[in-house]
């Protein structure tokens, strides 16, 4: 008789999309390794695959179907399970790729682990992982009702709700004794933010209060109405990470008001504005859609001209990708896709040249740098205001929170000399 404990089943969970996307995955991991599930890379063969759908665009839809071919390919035994946006828009399609055996929503994909199963095998067996230990992604809110012209998730995350604020310290407080360093807090709209009779303020209020350790915490998207003095004052904590990503998505109005964004180039410049005078080494990074339905050349002159003046850390620059069901899509106007590729290309030489600049104001400066990955011999990590720095060092930098001197420009960052070493 064969007395050797058995397996515990592997999983691997990958995820396109979003950071709200990430955070599920990490919350979908943790829940499946406390159930007895070994978690993998998604590299690697796995008995169960997960994949967290996107369905922004048509690119992403194409993604998520070629991640399932991929894993059958990897392992044609495995359960391939799809969940997430383009679940909950067409799951028939889905459902119809070989090996699919499960296709979850928005609104049944986190009871995955009540729908596996537990797994009855010794502890010895289960090798334990450190999900999301450096920086961990915590759902604080999902469901947007904005319905802007271009986006599919106000159809596919229409039910707006916030986690309750309880939750959330406790949640908090199980990652910092799991050793997480950082804690991104996400969701499809944080700004909205109701839960237990708080808003985002509160809430933020209520973490830095009640949590303690030295950890950071970040904040994901905003939109420019969410920056009030009230949220920027909690920004004197140094816990709370000077980032703020704002969506600008474009800088002409006429745009703005097709696109059915609920503020003018006047309301986003004050916000920055605002965050500069009481945070003035924040970061502000932000989205750019070029090529959107009737742009002329005026109006996108109009957004490269606003890109140069915030001096953004960072842009993200998105090509107009028309999406099915939703207002854009039927627009007229419908730009060339050369049309959209001249200009994704300029407002991308635009991107590069103001991350270089706002890189180069930090250089000479020593800012706490929290480690993360390490790539042949070179370290990797992120300053609390998002530049991401490059050190050589032969030590054991992960999770580690360092501060780090800033010497000089190196890839899409800069270079960083190690000081000293401080938990």
């Amino acid at each position: 008789m064969n007395n050797a404990p058995s397996k515990s089943p592997s999983v691997s969970l990958e995820f396109l999309g979003c950071k709200l996307n990430q955070a599920e995955n990490q919350e979908l991991a943790r829940k499946l390794e406390a159930a007895g599930y070994t978690i993998i890379e998604p590299s690697q063969k796995a008995d169960i695959y997960i994949l967290n759908t996107c369905s922004v665009t048509l690119t992403a839809d194409r993604k998520s179907r070629h991640l399932l071919y991929q894993a059958r390919r990897l392992n044609p035994a495995a359960r391939l399970i799809a969940i997430g946006c383009y679940a909950e828009r067409a799951p028939k399609e889905l459902e119809g790729i070989a090996g699919v055996e499960l296709v979850l929503g928005n609104d049944k994909k986190m009871d995955l682990a009540r729908l596996l199963g537990n797994v009855s095998v010794p502890k010895t067996a289960i090798q334990q992982q450190s999900i999301g230990r450096t920086r961990a992604f915590l759902k604080i809110q999902e469901g947007c009702k904005n319905f802007c012209a271009y986006c599919i998730v106000p159809y596919v995350r229409n039910k707006e709700k916030s986690v309750p604020a309880d939750k959330v310290i406790t949640s908090i407080k199980g990652l910092l004794s799991g050793g997480c360093r950082e804690i991104v807090l996400t969701g499809t709209e944080i700004g909205a933010y109701d839960g237990d009779r708080l808003n985002l303020e509160g809430l933020i209020n209520r973490i830095l209060t009640e949590t303690s350790g030295a950890p950071r915490f970040r904040i994901s998207s905003l939109q420019p109405h969410h920056i009030t003095p009230a949220l920027l004052a909690l920004g004197r904590d140094p816990r709370l990470c000077p980032h703020f990503h704002l969506s600008l998505q474009s800088g002409s109005d006429t745009v703005l008001q097709r696109m059915k964004r609920k503020y003018t180039s006047a309301t986003y410049r004050a916000a920055v504005g605002l965050i500069r005078t009481v945070i003035p080494e924040a970061a502000v990074t932000t989205d750019v859609i070029v090529g959107f339905p009737g742009e002329t050349g005026t109006e996108f002159k109009e957004t490269l001209a606003l890109c140069r003046e915030m001096k953004f850390a960072r842009i993200h620059v998105f090509p107009f990708s028309p999406r099915p069901g939703t207002a854009a899509a039927q627009m007229p106007g419908q730009m060339a896709d050369a049309v959209k590729k001249e200009r994704a290309a300029q407002m991308l030489a635009l991107a590069r040249e103001s991350a270089r600049q706002f890189h180069q104001a930090f250089l000479g400066k020593t800012m706490d740098v929290l480690w993360e990955q390490q790539s042949g011999g070179v370290w990797s990590g992120y300053t609390g205001n998002y530049i991401k720095v490059y050190t050589k060092s032969a030590a054991e930098l992960a999770n580690c929170l360092e501060p780090v001197e800033l010497v000089k420009l190196y890839r899409d960052g800069v270079w960083g000399e190690v000081k000293e070493y401080y938990k």
